[in-house]
Order: C-alpha cells, then sequence, then structure tokens
C-alpha cells in the first residue's frame, strides 16, 4: 500500500524527495519557466514546517542536451518561492553531499546536484538493482526517509526513482498523491470518454488511439494538430505536398496502423472537416474537401471546432493531449483556444500535461479538473500501463 504524508511522522528526520523540475532553459542558462518547481512547493513546504531536514533530488535535461545543466539556478528559485532557507551543494553524492546533509538544520532545505551527471541515472533498473547503483547505496545511509513527489518521471525505472524505496521508508508526495488520485482510475471516470490527441507526436498518439479504444477506456478520440492530418492522410485525403511532408516524417511506420484503426473504429474516430492554412499573410480556412493546396495545414478550422465542442459538451471525462495546431503563432493559436475552452464543458475535464499543459498556460487558459504534471507518465497512466515509480512504492520498505 502507498503511504502518504499524513502517516509520516517527522522529528528532525532527513527526508530525501525526488521532484521533477526538469524545465525550459533559456540561452543564459537560467530558468525560463518555474511551473514544476512551483508544484512542489507544498510538498516541500510541508516536510520544513514539520521539522524535516529536507533533502532534494532532482534531475535537468539530458546529456548531450542544450538544457542538461546544474541545478544552482533552480535552487536559487526555489529559495525565493518557499518561506524556508534552501541551499545547494554541487554533487549528488559521496562525502561532500553527506557533509552537507549532516550539516542541515531541521526545517530547511537542500538541493543536491542533477542526478542525471551520473550514468546510472540515464539507465533503468529493476529496484532491486537500482539500489545497488553509486547514487543510491551512497547516498541511503545519510537519509532517515524518502519521498517520491517526482510524478513527471514516474514512468522512468531510474535509480532515484525506484532505489531509496528498497532502503528507507518510503511515501508519496503531494503531488504524486494528487496524481494518483486524478489519473489512477481512468475507467471509473463518467462516460462517455473522450480523448482529445493533437500535436506532433504522431507515432505515440497513434498508439494512444488504439489502446483506449481497443481496451474501451475512450468511447471516442478525436484528433486534431499533426495527429488529425495524420488520420485525414490515412482516410484518404489528399492534403498537399507540405503537409504529407512533415506527416511522413512523424509518422514512421504507423500509418498501416492509423488505416487500420479507421477501419476498426470508423465511428468512434473524429477527423478535421476543414483546415486552417496560410495564404498572402493571412488565415484562411479551407474545407478537406478543397484540398490538396501547397501551403501546410496549420490548425483546424471553424467547422471542426464547432463539431468537437458538440462531442465535448456531452463527454462525461474528456482528456486533452496535444494542441490543435501551431499555437505559438496568434493566428492559428484558434483550435487550441476553443478546444481547450469547450473540453471544460465536459463532466470531468483533465490536461495531460507536457505540451499540452504548456500550451494551457501560455495561452492563459484554466478551468479543468485537473493538470497533470507529468506528460508521458500521465499518458501512461490514462492509457492504463503501471508506472515504475508507483509500483515501487507501493512494494517498498
Amino acid at each position: 500500500m502507498i503511504r502518504t504524508l499524513d502517516e509520516l511522522a517527522v522529528s528532525g528526520d532527513a527526508i530525501g524527495v525526488r521532484v521533477d523540475i526538469n524545465s525550459p532553459i533559456g540561452q543564459d542558462g537560467r530558468l525560463d519557466d518555474d511551473a514544476r518547481l512551483c508544484a512542489h512547493v507544498e510538498t516541500l513546504s510541508e516536510l520544513a514546517d514539520r521539522g524535516g531536514r529536507v533533502v532534494v533530488l532532482a534531475h535537468q535535461g539530458r546529456p548531450g542536451g542544450d538544457d542538461f545543466t546544474t541545478l544552482e539556478s533552480h535552487a536559487a528559485r526555489f529559495d525565493e518561492l518557499l518561506s524556508f532557507p534552501v541551499s545547494y551543494v554541487d554533487a549528488t553524492f559521496g562525502s561532500s553531499a553527506r557533509k552537507a546533509i549532516e550539516s542541515l538544520d531541521p526545517g530547511s532545505i537542500l538541493l543536491l546536484e542533477n542526478t542525471r551527471f551520473y550514468s546510472e541515472e540515464n539507465m533503468s533498473f529493476e529496484p532491486s538493482t537500482a539500489a545497488d547503483t553509486h547514487l543510491v547505496s551512497e547516498l541511503y545511509e545519510a537519509l532517515d526517509l524518502f519521498v517520491n513527489d517526482a510524478f513527471a518521471a514516474a514512468h522512468r525505472s531510474q535509480p532515484s526513482i525506484v532505489g531509496f524505496t528498497e532502503r528507507v521508508p518510503s511515501y508519496a508526495g503531494r503531488v504524486m498523491e494528487t496524481e494518483i488520485d486524478a489519473l489512477g482510475e481512468i475507467e471509473a471516470r463518467p462516460s462517455p470518454r473522450v480523448y482529445s490527441l493533437g500535436g506532433a507526436k504522431v507515432d505515440d498518439s497513434i498508439e494512444i488511439a488504439e489502446t483506449v479504444l481497443q481496451s474501451g477506456l475512450a468511447d471516442t478520440v478525436v484528433t486534431s494538430g499533426v495527429v488529425g492530418n495524420t488520420f485525414c492522410y490515412a482516410s484518404g485525403v489528399d492534403l498537399g505536398p507540405e503537409t504529407e511532408s512533415v506527416i511522413k516524417s512523424r509518422a514512421r511506420d504507423r500509418l498501416d496502423l492509423a488505416e487500420q484503426l479507421l477501419e476498426r473504429y470508423p465511428d468512434r474516430i473524429a477527423t478535421p472537416t476543414d483546415v486552417a492554412i496560410e495564404r498572402s499573410g493571412e488565415r484562411t480556412e479551407l474545407p478537406v474537401t478543397a484540398l490538396p493546396v501547397d501551403e501546410p495545414a496549420l490548425d483546424i478550422g471553424t467547422q471542426t471546432i464547432a463539431s468537437y465542442a458538440d462531442i465535448f459538451e456531452t463527454a462525461g471525462t474528456v482528456v486533452l493531449n496535444g494542441p490543435a495546431g501551431v499555437f505559438e503563432e496568434d493566428r492559428f493559436a484558434t483550435g487550441t483556444k476553443e478546444l481547450y475552452t469547450a473540453a471544460t464543458a465536459a463532466g470531468y475535464s483533465i490536461v495531460g500535461g507536457g505540451d499540452t499543459a504548456a500550451a494551457m498556460r501560455q495561452l492563459g487558459l484554466s478551468g479543468f479538473d485537473h493538470v497533470s504534471t507529468g506528460g508521458g507518465a500521465a499518458l501512461a497512466m490514462l492509457t492504463g500501463e503501471p508506472l515504475p515509480a508507483i509500483q515501487a512504492l507501493d512494494d517498498g520498505a
């Protein structure tokens, strides 16, 4: 059984807290967005307020990426966000990290260095093996308790995610608890359930469509963005060379599956009936019957928005994953704005994290029942896939 902070007694204990604060980084190497840091304020504040000596583990970026950097600026931002002192040490385990933990006062917070600076953290392990990695084996003795609040990384089986649960008493933080409550039993949410799949991650979205339709998690799948264009193409629509070039680069070997899904579920997959293109510098809408055209499809059109809004209005649950178009440009943000707004009329509305949540924030949209902090983790849970972090908490010490 997964324990929560309600069951955790703190008395000067050193508490390792895994968070996910992987954030956009600007050219100056500093944070461009602190939304993920803000999400963990409740958990960290609660533990510090109880007198815990809070030791935070986190990652930023991946090796080789432009955003693969230290957590020094994250620590500085946490110090601004929290009403408890926050310090930083440029080590994750070893003597300097352990000394910093030993000298930590009750009610204070220490952010350790980027866990992914160490090669083991970029690999996947079973929990028992993860517990024997250097990162865990050299750090766990300095900790009395472990809290996993990193839902956005819950679909990973890396040492800092699943290893400590084998060594010290472990609990779910408030972010993790909230996400499990909101997403953990999607099949129990009101029906009809509608999954809105958009954005440019076409391969993943086609596989998600297959999973949720086949399992009965979704009554209807509506498609937009590059995903919608791909399903249109799979249905036989000639979209024009520019749009089809994008589809073929994104869909890879999943176009056949998209065609099969349309054959298997002809009444349960909705595809765009009109699209928006840029012509003479203006947004121009065309029915798909007027295609092909040379210009790429950059958004869904007014007719599609209206038909999808009707589906959302009668839905018991709507899951939003991915924008409906190139929302970064005002002219082509209409579909995303209108669809997201329409989704709030459903009985229960879920924003699936990642790019979807970023679009919501950029467009200033609100009113959803749950906005997930995790992209891949949220989708895994919303398709019924078990998450290693949650299993580790359930099975751990």
